[in-house]
């Protein structure tokens, strides 16, 4: 049920693996961001957004990066952040180790050079930063819920990526090692299915607009 001061978005498809054949369509299919253009935020001029520093003029349209966003879990030292600038991937993983803990999985995400035989020169990551932090820090929250972890911390790369960079970081620890790598599989899953981040291709012959799983909305 919305009710008065509720904070409304719509968006498309958030982004995925790798991209099929192209979607047939206008301009407004071709470009996941600017299905968003319109009313990308509706809220009431007296709701502060949850998110500190981040006001409702972030949108995609404006030119966001998301520079330097993060959430923390209240009830942990959990970490959600959203950078433009480079991950340290074993310095997020030092941050999920506790010395009751017997395992650490980190999942390294990284620009691949070749996807189904098409050649990629750059990534580029685009987010709705507010909507998306919060949206981490539920899956932290889920996560929690679903297996026997202590911490987990969750690091996107936003802006452009080279072939080799990292792109996303995900790290859990727990007691023992089957539920860190279980909990680190399934968070990725979700991030992918449902934290508002855009991926773009850039191949030596083109570029696609990555959408959801397995879809691609614009290719050239």
């Amino acid at each position: 049920m919305i009710r008065d001061g509720d904070e409304l978005a719509v968006f498309p498809p958030v982004s995925g693996g790798a991209q099929e054949a192209p979607t047939a369509g206008g301009a407004e299919e071709r470009d996941p961001r600017r299905r968003s253009r319109a009313g990308v935020l509706e809220s009431s001029p007296a709701r502060k957004p949850a998110d500190a520093g981040v006001t409702k003029s972030q949108a995609l349209e404006d030119g966001d990066r998301s520079t330097g966003q993060a959430n923390h879990s209240e009830s942990s030292n959990d970490f959600f952040e959203l950078t433009t600038e480079p991950i340290d991937v074993g310095a997020v993983a030092r941050r999920v180790v506790l010395p009751e803990c017997g395992a650490t999985v980190t999942l390294d995400g990284y620009a691949r050079e070749w996807t189904k035989g098409r050649r990629t020169l750059y990534l580029v990551y685009e987010a709705y930063a507010p909507m998306a932090l919060r949206e981490l820090e539920r899956l932290g929250r889920e996560a929690h819920e679903r297996f026997a972890i202590a911490h987990v911390g969750i690091v996107h790369r936003t802006g452009r990526l080279e072939i080799g960079e990292t792109s996303l970081v995900i790290a859990v620890s727990a007691p023992h090692r089957r539920a860190a790598f279980e909990a680190c599989e399934w968070a990725i899953r979700e991030l992918k299915r449902t934290v508002p981040i855009w991926k773009k291709e850039v191949f030596a012959d083109g570029e696609v607009w990555v959408e959801g799983e397995g879809t691609s909305v614009r290719q050239t």
